[in-house]
Order: C-alpha cells, then structure tokens, then sequence
C-alpha cells in the first residue's frame, strides 16, 4: 500500500500542476488531451467515438469536452461524409493555436521529475508501463531498453 499511496499522492500533485499550467488557456486538461489528439490526426478530425476510445473516457465525456470547446470556437463538430451516423471533431486553426502554446507551457512546467536523472525517469516510466501493462490499460508493445551509466546519473 506505500507504494499506491505514493503514486497516487504524486498523481494528484501531477494533475494539480497540469491543471494550473493549463487554467491560463481556459483547458481542462481532459480538453487539453482532446485538443492534443485532434491536433495529432492527420486531418484535424476524429469520429468522437474514436475519441472516446483513443482518450479511454466514457463517450459522454468526450460530448461534453467537445460541446465546450466547440463553444469557444476550438472545434467544430459535423457529420461524417461517409457515413451519416458519425459525429467527427474538428479542430480548427484557433484550437491548433491554443494546444501549441498550452503544450509549450507545459513542457516548460516544472513537475519535479527534473529531480530524477535520465536514467532514473526512464526506469520509472517503464516500471510504470509494467503496472499499466498488467491491469490491460496498455498492450506490452516493446519499449527501449533503460541504459545504465548513461549522461545525467
């Protein structure tokens, strides 16, 4: 239990840091991953099913983030051209515009993992993936070996 406690307690402090870098830009940070995965499509649009999946939220999440960036002119929503039935998210220039500088902000946060040396976030992370992995939040796809003795240790 010391070490969920821990990792919860962290995961807390993570958000609320998350959520204070984004509060600037008007995002949540479950708007701010939507606005992410639109930003990283090839097109800009998502069928909002597929959002639902990709984020592993519940579908009406996925509704209510886009309805209130679509408010704020982030995304549109329409439907598909294929096929009728399908709702695709769009982001449009003024989300892209808000996702870039919301991320350079938080790659610009401090998060207290600069604490750690290379080696030693390289090692959490995949002792993380490993607990990921086992509960089937993720596939055990490869990941690059943790090098020892590397720059930053």
């Amino acid at each position: 239990m010391a070490a969920v406690t821990s990792v919860m307690r962290v995961q807390q402090l993570l958000l609320a840091r998350i959520e204070a870098t984004l509060q600037p830009y008007g995002l949540t940070f479950a708007a701010y991953e939507a606005l992410r995965l639109l930003a990283f499509t090839r097109n800009g649009s998502m069928p909002m099913g597929k959002m639902g999946e990709r984020l592993m939220v519940h579908p009406a999440s996925v509704t209510n983030a886009i309805r209130r960036l679509e408010q704020r002119g982030l995304v549109g929503r329409h439907t598909s051209d294929a096929d009728r039935r399908v709702v695709l998210a769009t982001i449009t220039d003024a989300g892209r515009e808000v996702a870039r500088d919301a991320t350079t902000a938080l790659n610009r946060a401090d998060f207290g993992i600069g604490a750690l040396s290379q080696d030693e976030t390289a090692q959490l992370t995949s002792m993380l993936r490993h607990v990921r992995v086992a509960v089937g939040d993720v596939t055990d796809v490869p990941v690059l070996p943790v090098r020892s003795g590397s720059a930053g240790s």
